[in-house]
């Protein structure tokens, strides 16, 4: 089976954006791009976290009432939830309510706090996990990674829930710390020229520093 399908524009995409009419944009304009903002890098984690055992459409379709619920995904205003703002969230019907993630995205902003505090940013954290191009796999053939792993396991020991390696590696692939766009996508080289660029940006930030 092809990994790639043809759009009403002519252009080849990845076969999974194909499957729900929400994917299409998401594929296009926010899949594999890099990201180095602590809200949404923050962001993505948790709705990953919601994600588990669950399909990424269903997380998706409810992504706005997600945000509102949880302040736009604004660490400092969630470390500050209460047990009654978790009640509040368990009666939300705009959201998946189950209450072990809710209280996971709360301790979770909690310890991006400490992250913060200890490395600078969140994104300085996560970022430094970035696997090898050389050593990557062929694009959507796996699920995990050794990166995957090695931060999951890195962010457990800060004390963060609900965040296993193949939560981890959907989140490093929607991040863009893996290009995991297939070949023939026309997506895919747009991705890796942002990926240049950021690459560029942050080597020069770091010189700056």
């Amino acid at each position: 089976m092809s990994t790639t399908i043809t759009g009403a524009d002519g252009q080849l995409r990845c076969r999974w954006c194909d499957a729900a009419p929400e994917f299409l944009d998401y594929h296009d304009t926010e899949w594999g791009f890099p990201v180095d903002d602590d809200r949404r890098l923050f962001e993505k984690l948790c709705l990953e976290s919601f994600q588990s055992g669950l399909s990424w459409r269903t997380i998706l379709v409810k992504r706005e009432n997600f945000r509102k619920a949880f302040y736009d995904f604004d660490f400092n205003k969630v470390a500050k939830f209460t047990q009654q703002d978790v009640e509040r969230l368990l009666q939300d019907k705009g959201i998946v309510r189950h209450r072990g993630k809710i209280e996971a995205v709360i301790n979770n902003a909690q310890r991006a706090l400490e992250i913060i505090q200890q490395q600078g940013s969140l994104a300085k954290y996560i970022w430094s996990f970035q696997p090898d191009k050389s050593q990557q796999a062929q694009a959507q053939t796996v699920s995990t990674s050794a990166e995957s792993i090695a931060l999951a396991k890195a962010l457990k020991k800060q004390g963060w829930k609900f965040v296993g390696p193949t939560t981890v590696y959907a989140f490093m692939q929607a991040m863009g710390l893996v290009n995991d766009h297939v070949e023939g996508c026309f997506i895919k080289n747009k991705v890796e020229l942002a990926c240049q660029e950021f690459a560029l940006i942050g080597l020069i930030n770091r010189e700056d520093d």
